[in-house]
């Protein structure tokens, strides 16, 4: 911000108290449409987004600084390399049992147990939503801490 200041963060107790209300139904309904993703439309991508969408709406209620401080950098990385972590090793697990990637009845014939691709589909959903939720988030903090123009070696 080239000769210009910055104002400081003021706080609106309206949006403030709305976001206290609305924020614990937003995660609810975020999580809900990546479970129901296995029987219906929806899924982890679109859950993840909306999670994502509720820490931005906390930031822009509470600040951005204090929101940065409070899910920290750690979670963000712990919530995208756990949703790989998940995602691989439900899909990697039928391979190891003499199935295909992400075959889920390798489970049950395998291991005998019931549901597993119920289960199966219900967890690499929450995988994927893991993974957009903290790459959403993180790129939003990316970008809200901006970024100083340095010139190089030339």
């Amino acid at each position: 911000m080239s000769g210009r200041t910055r104002r400081p963060y003021t706080e609106s107790t309206v949006i403030m108290t709305t976001v206290r209300i609305i924020a614990p139904f937003v995660l609810t309904y975020g999580l809900f449409v990546m479970f129901h993703g296995a029987d219906s439309s929806g899924g982890g991508f679109q859950g993840g987004a909306i999670v994502a969408a509720m820490v931005i709406m906390v930031a822009f209620a509470f600040g951005i600084e204090p929101t940065r401080r409070w899910f920290r950098n750690r979670i963000v990385v712990a919530l995208a390399t756990g949703g790989v972590l998940a995602f691989a090793f439900i899909g990697l697990g039928p391979l190891l049992l003499g199935g295909s990637f992400l075959e889920y009845a390798t489970y049950e014939t395998a291991l005998g147990w019931k549901k597993a691709s119920k289960y199966g589909i219900e967890g690499v959903e929450l995988g994927i939503g893991a993974i957009v939720g903290g790459v959403i988030s993180g790129l939003f903090f990316a970008i809200a801490g901006g970024f100083e123009y340095t010139e190089g070696p030339e």
